[in-house]
């Protein structure tokens, strides 16, 4: 009789261990994954990455709300991880604001915005999957992306 509680009581508290253990996981985040690599960087960039600042240089992983910033001599190249490439050129500053390529769910968005200087653009599979997921937003307009290239320039002061 004794041995039976004993059992019932630790199978209850097995029971309440994975329904806590569960319950949990779903609810820690995950963590961040990258999005795009740099394949290419020349002269003065840096990446702007919460608190932190790192000097961007090939093979440097991309994530979502990293600032791209080039100094008077710097270029830098980026593949995503739809194959989108973006270059940006000397004195130039993006923030890539949003970024979704999750063909399993079928959820897609690239949401970039140019603050100052240029950019070339060739879109990847998130524009030709869904062309109304991917946005290149500037001070003074929008673009909706629906599988291109293109180039931009946006003057002025930060």
């Amino acid at each position: 009789m004794k041995h039976t509680r004993s059992r019932r009581l630790f199978l209850y508290l097995a029971a309440i261990f994975v329904l806590i253990s569960v319950g949990t996981k779903d609810t820690l985040a995950d963590p961040p994954s990258a999005i795009g690599v740099v394949q290419k960087a020349a002269g003065a960039v840096i990446i702007l990455r919460q608190e932190e600042t790192l000097s961007a240089k090939i093979g440097l992983e991309i994530y979502q709300n990293d600032t791209l910033r080039t100094g008077p001599d710097g270029s830098i190249g980026v593949a995503f991880n739809d194959d989108t490439l973006l270059s940006l050129g000397p004195e130039s500053v993006l923030v890539i604001d949003e970024y979704v390529f999750a063909p399993g769910q079928g959820k897609y968005s690239l949401v970039v915005r140019m603050l100052k200087g240029t950019a070339a653009y060739l879109s990847g599979l998130i524009s030709k999957l869904a062309p109304e997921s991917a946005r290149f937003k500037t001070p003074t307009a929008s673009v909706g992306i629906r599988g291109t290239k293109f180039v931009a320039r946006v003057e002025g002061d930060l």
